[in-house]
């Protein structure tokens, strides 16, 4: 992948994708967006298909969705309710929209997919079990996936963001007030990550700089996990 990548963004929100698609555009390069609803299998694979389309092809997928638990709380508190909405969010979506990318991909011999996980996924999660059983279970598919898909030449890893300032973060404060002063407690950069800092570390898998890096699980935490 290089500096002049075509792009095409797909999210739930459609004022992300009105604000963002045009900013891209007006540093003279090329963008489009979708809506997508990664508890709609069929809304995914949409949205990959609109690449072929656009392109012809996918050389790199950034799968960078997720949902926090609506109830806050240990494993005995945790309703069926959010289990499902975690697996279908968290886990499930990955799943789908890593086989359509993997599908396209296998066209143009090969690409990179990065899946965004947590450093909620790499130890215990008291508060967010179910958030972080998926996103374990992530870490583990975009492992397997790697191996799998190998000799295709489709590299497959992951990123665990730790504290990182984003409406997600703000939902668990509203929820559990003084998350945030405890997370950044527990950073050694004493700070939490701003969004930007992710995407960069997913920009560099996804690019040719990491040519012969698959399956990994890269922590993006400033030292929170260690």
């Amino acid at each position: 992948m290089h500096g002049k990548a075509k792009v095409v963004l797909a999210a739930r929100s459609t004022d992300a994708l009105e604000r963002i698609v045009p900013e891209i555009r007006a540093d003279g390069r090329v963008a489009d967006a979708i809506p997508s609803d990664l508890a709609d299998g069929a809304s995914i694979r949409a949205a990959v298909d609109h690449v072929q389309q656009l392109h012809g092809r996918l050389d790199g997928a950034f799968d960078n969705g997720a949902i926090p638990q609506r109830q806050v709380g240990p494993v005995d508190t945790t309703s069926d309710e959010d289990i499902d909405q975690q697996f279908a969010v968290n886990f499930r979506s990955h799943w789908i929209a890593m086989n359509a990318q993997a599908a396209l991909m296998r066209q143009n011999a090969g690409g990179a997919v990065v899946n965004t996980s947590s450093i909620g996924s790499r130890r215990a999660h008291p508060a967010l079990p179910a958030y972080g059983a998926m996103k374990r279970a992530l870490n583990s598919l975009t492992e397997t996936a790697a191996v799998n898909w190998a000799l295709a030449d489709i590299r497959v890893n992951g990123i665990t963001p730790g504290g990182t300032s984003t409406e997600m973060i703000d939902t668990w404060e509203a929820a559990a007030p003084g998350i945030i002063k405890q997370m950044t407690a527990s950073i050694p950069l004493g700070r939490m990550a701003q969004p930007h800092q992710n995407a960069e570390a997913a920009a560099r898998l996804l690019s040719d700089r990491a040519s012969f890096v698959t399956d990994a699980i890269l922590p993006v935490d400033g030292g929170a996990g260690a």
